[in-house]
């Protein structure tokens, strides 16, 4: 089973047991973090469009920032030129279990 849920203005396809890079978020003191927009949910039944009450529970496992990316402003005939790096902050997350309906489901 997986669930595809919206964080960071990003969707993922999660599955119990999964670690997955999201952009960076802030979790509570133990560590923990909670998706609550589920857009859908694959199980045993079938696949549920937006389910009533779904949320995705998870642990954070580290943080850090991805690979520089280059960005370069050039205007031709003009002598400009400009070159700026970027690097964006991510957050690694263990999906520990999902929580549809009132059923839980763990990996």
């Amino acid at each position: 089973m997986y669930a595809v849920i919206r964080t960071g203005g990003k969707q993922y396809r999660v599955a119990p047991g999964d670690v997955v890079r999201v952009e960076s978020l802030s979790a509570q003191e133990d560590g923990s973090v909670e998706f609550a927009d589920v857009l859908a949910f694959s199980g045993e039944s079938g696949l549920l469009a937006r389910p009533q009450s779904a949320k995705v529970l998870g642990t954070v496992v580290g943080e850090g920032r991805g690979d520089k990316i280059l960005v370069f402003h050039f205007k031709r005939k003009k002598q400009y030129k400009k070159l700026q790096g970027h690097r964006q902050g991510f957050t690694q997350v263990r999906i520990r279990e999902i929580q549809v309906d009132g059923n839980s489901y763990t990996a």
